[in-house]
């Protein structure tokens, strides 16, 4: 195989790897739903801790831990801003200010 052949696998994962953070992100916006409900705080540094333990014991490598580490916590960033988002837009309704979903934050006209 030559370079060509490796960076077509290569897309091919890449686009394997946006439909599951997208599968990933669904749950998150369920989980938000159930938290909002419960009362529940996003951020939850003991569920955060369980999610690292879990990819150390997923990872057989080449990938170091620390890197996979990096990547998740990137991810986990991620889906707490997209958990904060609902929260807002609820809140938004419940006032009627407008939301600013880029910036996460509820703002006046």
């Amino acid at each position: 195989m030559d370079i060509s052949d490796w960076r077509k696998k290569i897309d091919e994962v890449d686009r394997e790897l946006v439909a599951l953070f997208n599968r990933r992100s669904e749950f998150v916006l369920e989980i938000a739903k159930l938290k909002r409900q419960l009362g529940m705080p996003i951020y939850e540094p003991q569920r955060e801790e369980e999610i690292f333990r879990n990819i150390a014991g997923a990872n057989g490598g080449p990938l170091e831990l620390a890197a996979l580490r990096r990547v998740f916590e990137r991810i986990i960033d991620e889906s707490r801003s997209i958990q904060r988002v609902p929260m807002h837009a609820e809140r938004a309704e419940e006032t009627g200010l407008p939301v600013d979903t880029e910036l996460n934050q509820t703002e006046k006209d």
